[in-house]
């Protein structure tokens, strides 16, 4: 039986990242589930449960985080998609993706657009590109 803070976590990563999140628990399964456990107990669990942020807004926090590391492509590309869900705009991530480029620098906010724009057209936002 899992603790009521995993059951809380759980519930909020499914709300936020749906498919997206269960994938990432799934890569981590037959490797170190205590990984994944501590993904949905300590973020999802603790953190995002927190009153203060809206969801929204800790999506573009995320993000901003996300794409200032610059090497975090496919976590970028779960909370991105996490962003729209929890109904952030796709103006507001390229905005906030754009904001970095002050602060991270060009090549952080370039690798950013890129992950963006394979969000945006996978979710029909975007025209494809060939």
């Amino acid at each position: 039986m899992q603790s009521e803070r995993y059951q809380q976590g759980l519930t909020k990563l499914n709300e936020i990242d749906g498919e997206a999140g269960q994938k990432v628990l799934e890569s981590l399964a037959g490797v170190c589930p205590d990984l994944a456990r501590y993904i949905i107990e300590y973020p999802f669990g603790d953190i995002y449960q927190r009153p203060g942020l809206s969801l929204g807004s800790r999506e573009l926090v995320t993000v901003a985080a996300l794409t200032a590391m610059g090497h975090c492509a496919p976590q970028l590309e779960v909370h991105l998609h996490g962003a729209l869900n929890v109904g952030c705009s796709q103006r507001e991530l390229v905005e906030v993706i754009l904001q970095m480029s002050v602060y991270a620098g060009f090549p952080a906010a370039i690798n950013g657009m890129a992950v963006a724009r394979k969000v945006f057209e996978a979710r029909g936002l975007l025209p494809a590109t060939s």
